[in-house]
């Protein structure tokens, strides 16, 4: 089994037993759905936040999903709140490639809608996702920062499970987290109302956290993979391992 499939079942279990379906949706993707119904219409300087593939026709503005977001306005055309869903998927970015850089990769996106949902609500379901997929006790912590679709919005960190957040591993550095115990892992906050009202939700009587972070750095960091450019070289001898 290829790495990132292995992520995305096993991540898959994790949050069907916390009641999330997992959800789907096209990778060719509508303006409206990828940026306008995310609070970022076209004048909105976030949108350089995404380097975009756009199709040809322009007139027609189609583009590959830069983001699983959309899905989540998607699925919501169709199911009212109370809503738990995570949806895996490959998407894309206009980018040099590097060691921790691709032009496509697999993002996992969250959402879940209920009455008095909050921040400890996912500090929980985080926790409790990240503990069992690396199979350690896990700590997270959240650091304030800005997307458009969030508000407030947070950068989410884990305490390194190489390390156990100590920095270092017996008379060496660890070379996972830096020597800082933590590691950056996503971005993540509470649905902003105006998102919440495209999605047909009650801002007053609803609120919701989403998160995304990206499956490739997931596998990498799990299975100690140096560069995520070799997820997609084809090496069988890659494969083999899993």
């Amino acid at each position: 089994m290829h790495p990132l499939t292995h992520i995305i079942h096993k991540t898959s279990d994790i949050f069907r037993t916390m009641g999330f379906s997992v959800a789907d949706g096209p990778e060719i993707e509508t303006e409206y759905y990828n940026f306008d119904s995310l609070n970022i219409p076209s004048h909105h300087p976030a949108r350089d936040m995404w380097d975009t593939f756009w199709l040809k026709p322009e007139k027609a503005r189609k583009l590959l999903r830069t983001h699983t977001s959309p899905v989540q306005m998607r699925y919501t055309e169709t199911h009212a709140p109370p809503i738990r869903i995570i949806v895996p998927g490959k998407v894309f970015r206009h980018e040099a490639t590097d060691a921790t850089h691709e032009a496509q990769f697999y993002q996992l996106e969250g959402l879940m809608i209920e009455e008095k949902v909050s921040l400890a609500n996912l500090k929980w379901v985080l926790e409790e996702y990240f503990g069992k997929l690396f199979e350690t006790k896990t700590t997270i912590r959240f650091r304030p920062s800005y997307f458009p679709f969030v508000e407030p919005g947070v950068e989410i960190d884990m305490a390194c499970f190489k390390c156990a957040g100590a920095g270092r591993l017996e008379n060496k550095d660890c070379s996972t987290c830096k020597t800082t115990g933590w590691i950056e892992i996503m971005g993540a906050g509470m649905v902003h109302p105006k998102v919440l009202v495209a999605m047909g939700a009650d801002p007053r009587k609803y609120t919701g956290f989403a998160f995304g972070g990206g499956i490739d750095r997931l596998a990498m960091l799990k299975f100690g993979v140096p560069d995520v450019r070799m997820f997609y070289e084809g090496d069988i001898r890659l494969i083999n391992q899993f």
